[in-house]
């Protein structure tokens, strides 16, 4: 005799089969609920930067390194003492001077040359894009007409001496 509250053989067969499905997947679904957060939660990587106060396109490159991951300590004291301390061979300088995995990073380097920087751990002082080439990052947008100069990122060694890390030889936008 069945009463309303037990499951027939079949039935039972059945559900245990449908939970032990439902029970294995679980640790999947988790997972994939979870990754986003994983993501979001991977902490910024730290730069330290020195820079004149009055400075806008320091602050474009700061916001465009942000958008890219990097979080910055500020040092609004100017940078050519601390370029003078890590060793920069002046010719190399910029407008701001940084610090990031123990690596100097000076003038508008690109967030992808930094990060390619970090990942390949060369022996190296760091990377610096001398002067201030228009397009560059902080120096590009329509406040600068939208102009595009070819300009090199260079690899600086710990003897001064560089090489060409990676080039940006765009043709100027009409």
């Amino acid at each position: 005799m069945t009463t309303p509250f037990t499951l027939s053989p079949l039935r039972a067969h059945r559900s245990g089969l449908q939970r032990r499905h439902l029970l294995a997947g679980l640790p999947a679904l988790a997972a994939a609920l979870a990754a986003p957060r994983l993501v979001r939660a991977a902490p910024a990587t730290p730069v330290e930067i020195w820079k004149d106060p009055s400075c806008g396109c320091c602050h474009d490159w700061i916001t465009h390194m942000e958008a890219n991951g990097f979080h910055f300590t500020v040092h609004d004291t100017g940078n050519n003492a601390v370029r003078a301390r890590l060793g920069l061979p002046q010719k190399l300088g910029s407008c701001h001077t940084a610090l990031v995995g123990g690596y100097l990073i000076e003038g508008h380097v690109p967030a992808a040359d930094v990060r390619a920087l970090l990942q390949q751990k060369p022996k190296a002082l760091g990377l610096a894009v001398p002067g201030m080439p228009v397009g560059s990052p902080g120096m590009d947008g329509p406040a600068y007409g939208n102009r595009r100069d070819p300009y090199d990122v260079l690899l600086v060694a710990r003897d001064g001496s560089t090489r060409v890390f990676k080039s940006y030889h765009q043709a100027p936008r009409a």
